[in-house]
């Protein structure tokens, strides 16, 4: 076994060189953290990670079993795994969607064992009033902000976050690396941080205080930051709330195809001409932090929509499908679904990039390749 390790430590030390010099915004960020930075960026150009939320805690018609939807009808599991904080601010024993946290750390644990990366949301209920994350009824963030009337509250949220998010470790003990995810959708008008309740300077300073504390007081450095919109229509509405390359490590946006086929093709395009450049002048990764089709109706959907749209950016570095919630609310297809054939050509096709076509090497770093063949047999 020690000599297979060693030769496939050999056969991809060119890679591994390569994969060194993209740097995090923090700059304590622990050894596998930088090495998945800097292999996302070295992957640039393969083809797009491909994500789902939620893959393996539930999907159509299971919930907490052996399984995932994604795996089912392509053979491999999705690349990057999304899930959400939500509800550990509450102190709950659960998250939004009823995945007990117990069970959530687990999943986040396997995926990060088999080479998979791990992204977290935060659907944080409202601190002020205790309603949920989608409440606007007032100028919530300001209120969070050092000197704010619950600036304290919102301080033991963050403590409880960075609690459950020291305890994510893989089994040599070293924190999981996460896409943290923060304020999503920033540039909507839906959730209590967003541009309708709060100034670009008030969202700018909540954004690096929280950063801030979870790196400097709570010391939690497996995090890569990720500044993710929903929509935008010109490079100022992209960068208005943006905190700065030193609290930033990845752009995206939030995007799904609600109107018609066309119409989304059009805004994605659009949103991705601006996010690649913006991204590039600043020396960051870009993703599509969500997308998808609810129900998926086009049969074709992933060849003929989503693919064309990949195509044309090689330097995305992933994008996520949102949740597998049961047969009326569903973006990845199952085992049967219209769109199951097309989606595993899909896969075929390399323009997405799963889970078996990820080695853990590539990832996480050579410690990490060590462990994860020590099962291997000579």
């Amino acid at each position: 076994m020690l000599r297979k390790c060693l030769f496939m430590l050999m056969l991809c030390m060119p890679y591994l060189l390569k994969a060194q010099h993209s740097t995090p915004s923090d700059s304590l960020a622990t050894t596998e953290t930088r090495w998945l930075l800097s292999s996302m960026q070295r992957l640039q150009g393969s083809g797009v990670l491909f994500g789902h939320h939620d893959d393996t805690a539930y999907g159509v018609n299971w919930k907490f079993k052996d399984s995932s939807d994604v795996k089912n009808v392509t053979g491999s599991y999705p690349a990057v795994y999304g899930w959400d904080l939500s509800g550990i601010e509450l102190d709950s024993t659960f998250d939004i969607n009823r995945i007990p946290f117990t069970t959530q750390a687990r999943l986040v644990r396997e995926a990060y064992e088999r080479g998979g990366i791990n992204t977290f949301c935060w659907h944080m209920n409202n601190p002020v009033n205790g309603k949920t994350s989608w409440d606007t009824s007032g100028t919530t963030l300001k209120q969070l902000l050092p000197g704010g009337s619950h600036h304290q509250l919102y301080v033991v949220y963050l403590d409880r976050a960075a609690r459950y998010l020291n305890t994510l470790k893989g089994s040599g003990g070293e924190p999981i690396p996460i896409l943290f995810r923060p304020f999503h959708e920033l540039t909507g008008d839906w959730f209590w941080w967003g541009f309708a309740t709060s100034t670009p300077d008030e969202f700018v300073e909540l954004w690096r205080f929280t950063i801030n504390y979870l790196r400097n007081t709570k010391k939690v450095h497996n995090l890569i930051s990720v500044y993710s919109t929903a929509d935008y229509y010109s490079e100022f509405d992209l960068l208005e709330r943006y905190p700065g390359d030193d609290y930033v490590d990845l752009m995206g946006f939030d995007r799904y195809c609600y109107d018609s086929i066309e119409v989304y093709k059009r805004n994605m395009t659009r949103q991705l001409q601006l996010l690649q450049q913006v991204a590039t002048n600043h020396h960051k990764l870009y993703c599509i932090a969500e997308t998808g089709y609810q129900g998926i109706p086009n049969p074709n959907w992933w060849t003929e929509v989503l693919a064309p749209v990949l195509s044309q950016y090689n330097k995305l570095t992933y994008l996520l499908i949102w949740r597998n919630h049961g047969p009326e609310h569903y973006y990845a297809p199952y085992t049967g679904q219209a769109s199951a054939g097309n989606f595993k050509q899909f896969y075929t096709d390399g323009k997405a990039l799963f889970q078996q076509k990820l080695m853990p090497l590539a990832v996480y770093g050579p410690r990490h390749l060590l462990r994860y063949n020590r099962d291997i047999k000579p």
